[in-house]
């Protein structure tokens, strides 16, 4: 048995740093959380009561209390990240004590294991705010919607940030190619074709290829075509977990995998060249992919037809500007492995994926 405990919220304890940290004198109980820690991959602090030490209550980025050491911690600060851990499932007494100590969950072992575990995880991982994820979806087919992923992604690793750019076009002849890497060493996505629950966000990132400061997941170059919607879910999560910026370049059709992916994307450009004919095709995708992203914002790609403009384009689809992706000569070259798209810093194409991740990061910043 799970459960969230409905009562007034605590301080905001974000920013927590530290191990987990058991107070419980339950042996059995202990061995039990000491178990599922180590499947984690963490190490907690243990003790009967309260910690003596100064703030150890409060640090610590995740509490659990063994429900035998509840009315000994009735007095300690309110705050988030408590669960409360029994083993008696007939029990009802213990949704009382939890709010009697401000937990946010009630566990009663051994319903819930695996939730406790990802719990833990997150914990061992150090996770702080999940990565802004960005999808690019071509508006037609050569709409340059790969070029631009892989720009962004360049672009967003220069800048500082933690990267990762995931191939999601099984048809796409590879972003790894496009980045000059089709050799580089690492995991490929049929290796995690059998992902099932939980990936490990460190363990995804170490395992891929490293690529102009950024990691890549592409597909290799055998007859896998497609990965199940469960592993495109279990992926994506862990590395959204890592925090920074994930950028993912998607197919035109919605299936079961793709729809994954989209649910877990904060924001779509849908790259559109300035004819009537891509407009007529990007709508009919912008209707298929809206079903599921909700912020889907338009790049305009010319040169223009006339009586097209970019805010023409966006008006005729309905959807916001994210603005005028310019062209790049650079990119003549990129086929001979010399410059990725947006490795030119002061490029045109790389200014402005630096002003859209400024706009993004502060947009969600605010959110």
């Amino acid at each position: 048995m799970a459960g969230t405990v409905t009562h007034d919220p605590p301080p905001d304890a974000g920013g927590l740093q530290g191990r987990p940290l058991i107070v419980t004198e339950d042996a059995g109980l202990l061995d039990d959380l000491l178990r599922l820690c180590a499947a984690a991959g963490a190490t907690p602090e243990v003790h009967h009561g309260l910690p003596e030490r100064r703030g150890g209550w409060e640090a610590a980025p995740l509490v659990l209390v063994g429900d035998d050491a509840a009315r000994r911690v009735r007095g300690a600060a309110r705050r988030r990240g408590v669960v409360l851990v029994g083993r008696d499932q007939d029990d009802s007494g213990i949704w009382r004590r939890a709010i009697e100590i401000g937990a946010d969950h009630v566990l009663v072992l051994p319903d819930g294991e695996q939730w406790l575990v990802d719990r833990i995880a997150d914990v061992a991982e150090g996770v702080g705010r999940p990565a802004l994820t960005v999808g690019v979806i071509g508006g037609r087919g050569g709409a340059g919607a790969s070029t631009l992923a892989c720009a962004l992604a360049v672009t967003a690793a220069r800048e500082g940030l933690r990267t990762l750019l995931v191939d999601a076009d099984p048809l796409g002849g590879g972003l790894d190619v496009l980045l000059g890497g089709e050799t580089a060493e690492g995991l490929r996505w049929p290796a995690f074709a059998a992902s099932r629950g939980r990936v490990g966000g460190g363990a995804l990132e170490e395992s891929l290829p490293e690529l102009h400061s950024l990691r890549v997941l592409s597909w290799d170059r055998g007859d896998c075509v497609a990965v199940p919607p469960q592993a495109v879910r279990a992926v994506l999560a862990a590395a959204r977990r890592r925090g920074g910026a994930v950028v993912v370049d998607l197919p035109r059709r919605v299936d079961e995998g793709v729809a994954e992916a989209l649910a877990q994307i904060d924001l779509g450009l849908l790259v559109v060249p300035a004819e009537l004919r891509a407009v007529a095709a990007a709508a009919r995708v912008a209707s298929a992919v809206g079903m599921v992203l909700r912020d889907l914002r338009v790049a305009v790609r010319g040169p223009y037809a006339p009586g097209l403009d970019d805010r023409e384009v966006a008006r005729l689809l309905g959807l916001p500007l994210a603005g005028e992706v310019p062209a790049e000569f650079a990119l003549r070259r990129s086929g001979e492995g010399r410059n990725p798209p947006g490795a030119v810093a002061r490029g045109p194409l790389a200014r402005f994926c630096t002003a859209f991740w400024e706009r993004a990061l502060i947009e969600a910043a605010a959110a």
